[in-house]
């Protein structure tokens, strides 16, 4: 069965903290089982729908996660180029032991080059940089060692979603990912890209010689039975929801595990998203 997933509304600096919570614990309520934050560290415009991230979001699921008890919650999607991969991993695996395992680590290699000269990194490699990410987040979450004592060792398996429909980001999800989370696509585009992401999945089980120098096998490539997760992200945040309803179950029939739904900014979001779960079961 889909899980029904909510990004919520992190977009308005005016926007009380406690409205962020009444809305973490309605989407519990009411049987979502992912809650999605965005992020931004310094965007070039205003917050807002093409710059979410009001509030950081690691920080922000600690607050939400102390006052639900079932949802879980996630980045979608923290820019890991913009952070040092040894920090991250230790803000992730905190947040995973404080919240009772309810953490999913969504990561995304960001697309604002405006952004990364602001905050000082680089954008044109930032691809490469995000695959070294993930390698060493896997390899602190493994227990491999990495030069030191890594603590909190992870008690249940902390799930990394990779976000995206670039081939990279589908490259990425095959080599890193537990779940891969798409955006914007219709029935016919999701199938499309499940189809790649399988394909690339096979593939980066098997060792190449781009890790030769390594032993022949990337810490990540390892475990061959490890199945990704698929879903992707919708939007209504207005107007009649029919259309985006069918959307989504025409995404489920194409195999959609996931499907997370943005309902706007956070004065009609509770509306929206009571009024698109009922429908969406309804059917």
């Amino acid at each position: 069965m889909v899980e029904l997933q909510v990004v919520l509304p992190d977009e308005s600096a005016a926007m009380a903290p406690e409205r962020l919570v009444e809305l973490a614990v309605a989407a519990e309520e009411l049987g979502y089982g992912t809650a999605w934050l965005p992020d931004h560290l310094l965007p070039p415009g205003e917050f807002g729908s093409t710059y979410g991230g009001v509030y950081e979001p690691l920080v922000t699921i600690g607050y939400l996660a102390a006052r639900t008890t079932r949802i879980r919650f996630g980045t979608s999607v923290l820019v890991l180029p913009m952070r040092s991969p040894y920090v991250v991993a230790k803000q992730a695996a905190t947040l995973h032991r404080l919240s009772g395992e309810r953490l999913v680590l969504g990561i995304g290699a960001g697309w604002d080059a405006t952004e990364f000269a602001s905050v000082g990194a680089t954008f044109e490699d930032r691809g490469r940089r995000t695959d070294e990410s993930l390698a060493i987040i896997r390899d602190l979450f493994a227990g491999r060692d990495r030069g030191g004592v890594f603590e909190p060792k992870l008690r249940a398996p902390l799930p990394i979603m990779i976000g995206g429909t670039t081939k990279a980001a589908l490259r990425r999800a095959a080599r890193y990912g537990d779940e891969w989370q798409g955006l914007g696509l219709d029935a016919t585009a999701f199938a499309t890209a499940v189809t790649r992401l399988r394909v690339l999945r096979e593939e980066s089980a098997t060792p190449s010689e781009e890790f030769a120098g390594r032993g022949g096998v990337e810490p990540a490539r390892v475990d061959a039975a490890r199945p990704v997760r698929v879903g992707t992200r919708l939007d209504w945040s207005g107007g009649d929801p029919g259309p985006v309803v069918e959307l989504a179950y025409e995404l489920t029939d194409a195999g959609a595990e996931t499907v997370a739904v943005s309902f706007g900014d956070e004065h009609d979001a509770l509306d929206r998203m009571t009024r698109f779960r009922s429908l969406f079961t309804a059917g």
